[in-house]
């Protein structure tokens, strides 16, 4: 029997994905996802004309803005793995937002120029960028820990009355798999 594909007259039933906690942590993390998507597309368009580096830049913040829509589109899907590819991204964009957000603020100098939006608003967007980064990673953390994987074999329109035995179960009812 292959992994993910139940016995005739049964359906896998991913239990861990029903509980509330699942439910609140999967829908943080889409919409924590989102809000980082929305701030990196109004770092790289609100400061386009004075990103160092150029264009180059946005275009990497729009790609990664891309990735991560596509990552919250995932998670939405229940796709776990998605969530450690989301605590890698987290954090090396918490460490470029870290480093890279008081150049914002020392902007506001005579000689500089000014992007579609002011330079100290885009510094407060980094800013709230860096945060939205840390609890991120650590909801991302804590679906981890859920276990959204785990599949078991009930009978073909039990519904949720019926539990898994206590009992050990025969040859191919109980599987983890990552999906």
């Amino acid at each position: 029997m292959a992994i993910g594909e139940a016995r005739p007259g049964y359906e896998l039933w991913r239990p861990n994905r029903e509980k509330a906690s699942s439910q609140t942590t999967r829908f943080l993390i889409v919409l924590l996802m989102v809000v980082s998507a929305v701030l990196m597309l109004l770092v790289a368009f609100g400061g386009w004309p004075v990103l160092n580096g150029g264009s180059r830049y946005g275009i990497i913040l729009i790609a990664l803005s891309a990735l991560y829509l596509l990552n919250a589109y995932l998670i939405f899907k229940w796709s776990r793995g998605a969530l450690s590819l989301t605590v890698a991204i987290a954090v090396l964009m918490f460490i470029f937002a870290a480093i890279g957000f008081g150049s914002w603020f020392d902007r506001n100098k005579a000689g500089f120029d000014e992007g579609a939006l002011p330079s100290e608003l885009l510094g407060v967007f980094v800013i709230i960028f860096a945060l939205v980064q840390i609890v991120l990673t650590v909801a991302c953390s804590l679906g981890v820990n859920q276990e959204w994987h785990v599949e078991v074999e009930r009978p073909i329109g039990s519904g949720d009355d019926v539990t898994p035995p206590a009992s050990s179960p025969g040859p191919g009812s109980a599987t983890a798999t990552s999906a």
